[in-house]
């Protein structure tokens, strides 16, 4: 239960995260900065204050996503049965198949094996 609270808050967090990240002004630098450069906005916070904003909003947001992801490590339930999937599938009330193990071949027999084909194959 704790655990799955957790989970949708690393969620909620991871696409906030992306978002601020991609609101982020660029360096104006390359292809990216000469596009942007146009478009910007003078209105509202203003440019720095703006960026100043977004860059603490992202530092925050990192932090809070790598703390809950420590601590959903600890809020995962441990009692598990020590059964495999595998082991869990079978029906109730079957039994599950044996497989013989594999018999190994002396290693004398395995060489007469291999002296005994005949020329006309080669």
């Amino acid at each position: 239960m704790l655990y799955g609270i957790i989970l949708s808050l690393i969620v909620l967090l991871s696409f906030l995260l992306i978002l601020v990240v991609l609101l982020q002004p660029g360096q104006r630098e390359g292809l990216s900065g000469g596009l942007a450069a146009g478009m910007t906005g003078g209105g509202g916070l203003g440019a720095r204050r703006t960026a100043d904003l977004l860059s603490k909003s992202t530092t925050y947001l990192a932090a809070a996503f790598l703390a809950l992801s420590v601590v959903a490590n600890f809020a995962i339930d441990r009692q598990q049965p020590t059964r495999s999937a595998i082991q869990q599938s079978v029906l109730p009330g079957s039994t599950p198949v044996q497989t013989p193990a594999p018999v190994a071949q002396p290693i004398e027999a395995a060489a007469d094996q291999d002296d005994s084909t005949p020329a006309s194959e080669n």
